[in-house]
């Protein structure tokens, strides 16, 4: 680092750097020892490995800048040069501030590395006491001829002992807003790329201090700054736009190719943020969630950092008015009449929706489509207007069908998006009119053709019969059937497979239950053992879920048989075809009463058949079904018993942030371009960073 050094090997014998995190006060006003500390190149870390190997790098550095910071108040400094160049900044003309970028990204990067070191190593009091420190007055300072004046004061303290440091957030809370000026002023171009991304992961920093303590958030000073920022809308919409617009990082930090000029003014540069060509679509549609997340961190880097931000800011401090939460609820589209009630910002919801299609199977991004189809109302309807919901939905459907890959958490939201997409009535019309051709990724059987519906069912079957096997989650279990549930009402058209798996799903689940039923019959000495960690109140707690999700199911086909029965003589056919399973179940209390529709139909087109038979002997599929479908028309509801339409709606549980915080967290240390010391770690993340 320096005017002639652009290795990060040679950190530790930087001059300059020496000098800043040594003994004597350097003051703001040396102009020229932070024009020669801040011109340098450095190599970013692109993952944990580099991360450590510049930590270690920077590990004795970092330790004097600790024992010696809090009596020259050098970091004090720093921040006020990264004050001063950012506020100039906005009067430069673009080749001034091609180099004034430059600098106040590696003041920013210097910040950062200090600001991760000491709350990895140390505790927010005493970052904030560094963010504080001003020089003692027996410190020796350096004048701009790098001269060293020793200034006594009388009544001065004992050298070694710290000057006194009143914390009152004062400094943090201007060097915050001029982080979020940076954001929502500053368009992006080529040139400024590097340093929007530096920004966003400065405030991730800062919030990490919640992994390094035990002292809950709403008692630590930097959230309190941080979330009661005046330019909530504001940061908030920027980091939206980032995501939405998903522009590919340059090929160079800061190239001197640029054109055009720099528009400010948070509305204008919000209007013209991304003024670069954006680049190829570098995402690979066949990737794993896995792989999509590295390529989307590595190619997208701002959008991926924004989107883990919105995240960050969205989720924590639940509890109390979170101003971040609230604007990212109410927002609503730029095309939206200037007469509709007002909003917290406007974005193209047109881009998000497109955005999201494209990455939706990354956790993130499901997280972020869970958070505006269930609290933003304008974001809900506009999705449920789209006339290619294959878009969105076929790649969650992908996440759930390759469940292993995916983690228990990703698998468990992708199905709450599900949900909530089906509690709209028209959604569960439309997808049966999107006809789907040759799903490649479908490898149980070969269909040519499907209805997205169809494609859904078949999915969501699969993930119950998955989590029977594997996971044994009882509320996975609720929110698949309560998706198929909500659907029922308007199943159409349903391919011979869906009718078959529909009611292969009852027959595997009666099964299952006639075997607990034995095992539970069986005497204590009886030939057939039973594991002896499986109690009996074990067993019958199993065979009562059991008895609940099987009364789903049949409620499921009643619902289907009883609204859309005329439009769906593949499950009437399947049903006659496998008649038999539902003998055993016609006398048992808990599902009687269903069971007796479902018989009524199936004795209507049974009856039906048998009277073709006699006259035409053996009939063939195509026959049956034109029998079938000629009686649906004579078919009438009335002669089944009426039950309440199958509705249920999504509804967050109490505490949500003891889900999502430490969900957040693990793909931030995961996914993320920050990378953090997970040896220090105190709070609980579901994966190692």
């Amino acid at each position: 680092m320096g005017i002639n050094v652009s290795r990060n090997e040679n950190l530790a014998d930087n001059e300059y750097l020496k000098s800043f995190v040594g003994k004597n006060h350097i003051p703001s006003n040396n102009t020229e020892f932070w024009y020669s500390l801040l011109k340098f190149q450095i190599h970013i870390p692109e993952n944990s490995e580099e991360q450590l190997s510049l930590d270690s790098r920077l590990e004795t550095l970092c330790e004097s800048f600790i024992s010696n910071n809090l009596r020259t108040g050098n970091f004090g400094s720093l921040i006020n040069v990264f004050l001063a160049k950012v506020s100039q900044l906005l009067s430069l003309s673009d080749h001034e501030s091609n180099m004034h970028i430059w600098q106040i990204f590696n003041a920013l990067f210097i910040i950062r590395s200090v600001v991760k070191y000491t709350i990895e190593t140390g505790s927010e009091f005493q970052l904030l006491q560094h963010f504080e420190a001003l020089p003692d007055p027996n410190v020796t300072h350096e004048n701009e001829q790098n001269e060293q004046i020793e200034i006594a004061v009388e009544g001065g303290q004992a050298e070694g002992k710290a000057y006194p440091i009143v914390i009152d957030g004062n400094k943090f809370q201007s060097f915050f807003e001029s982080i979020v000026n940076i954001l929502v002023v500053i368009p992006v171009k080529e040139f400024t790329y590097h340093l929007h991304l530096e920004a966003v992961n400065t405030i991730i920093t800062l919030l990490s201090v919640h992994l390094f303590t035990q002292q809950p958030v709403e008692k630590s000073m930097i959230f309190k700054s941080i979330y009661k920022c005046q330019n909530a809308n504001v940061l908030m919409s920027a980091l939206l736009h980032y995501v939405s617009r998903m522009v590919e990082m340059p090929h160079t930090m800061f190239g001197a190719t640029s054109g055009g000029s720099f528009v400010y003014g948070i509305a204008e540069s919000l209007m013209s943020m991304f003024t670069f060509r954006k680049n190829q679509d570098l995402l690979k549609s066949s990737a794993t969630g896995v792989e999509l997340s590295e390529q989307f961190r590595d190619h997208y880097p701002l959008a991926n950092q924004s989107l883990l931000l919105i995240l960050i800011l969205t989720n924590h401090c639940t509890t109390k008015d979170n101003p971040y939460r609230t604007s990212l609820f109410g927002c609503s589209d730029s095309k939206d009449s200037p007469k509709d009630p007002p909003s917290t910002f406007k974005i193209d919801f047109n881009a998000v929706y497109d955005t999201l299609c494209k990455i939706v199977t990354i956790d993130q991004a499901t997280l972020l489509l869970y958070l505006l189809l269930h609290r933003n109302e304008r974001f809900y309807k506009f999705v449920m207007q789209q006339s290619n919901l294959e878009q969105l939905v076929i790649p969650i459907l992908q996440t759930l069908y390759n469940a292993p890959d995916s983690t228990s958490h990703h698998i468990y939201m992708s199905l709450i998006v599900l949900l909530i997409l089906s509690e709209d009535d028209a959604f569960n019309k439309n997808v049966h009119n999107i006809i789907l051709r040759n799903i490649s990724w479908y490898t149980e059987r070969t269909i040519t053709e499907i209805s997205l519906g169809g494609l859904l069912i078949l999915v969501v079957i699969r993930t119950i019969q998955y989590n029977m096997l594997k996971m044994r989650d009882k509320y996975l279990h609720t929110n698949c059937l309560a998706a198929l549930a909500n659907m029922s009402g308007q199943f159409r058209s349903l391919h011979p497979y869906v009718s078959q798996r529909l009611v292969s799903l009852f027959e595997t689940l009666a099964k299952k239950h006639t075997r607990l039923n034995s095992q539970l019959r069986e005497p204590v000495n009886g030939a057939v053992s039973v594991n002896v960690a499986t109690t009996s109140e074990d067993m019958l707690q199993d065979l009562s879920v059991l008895e609940e999700v099987l009364r789903m199911v049949l409620e499921i086909l009643n619902s289907c048989l009883s609204n859309q029965l005329v439009h769906c003589p593949n499950l009437v056919y399947t049903l006659l075809y496998k008649k038999s399973v539902f003998e055993s179940f016609r006398s048992h209390h808990a599902f009687q009463d269903v069971i007796q529709n479902i018989d009524m139909v199936v004795g209507f087109f049974s009856t039906r058949l048998q009277r073709v038979q006699e006259q035409k002997g053996e009939l063939g599929v195509h026959e049956v079904l034109e029998v079938i479908t000629k009686g649906a028309s004579q078919w009438s509801n009335d002669r089944l018993r009426k039950f309440p339409d199958l509705k249920f709606k999504y509804v967050e549980e109490d505490a949500p942030e003891e889900f999502f915080i430490p969900y957040i967290w693990t793909l931030v240390c995961k996914f993320g371009s920050v990378h953090f010391n997970s040896e220090s770690i105190k709070v609980t993340t579901e994966i190692s960073c």
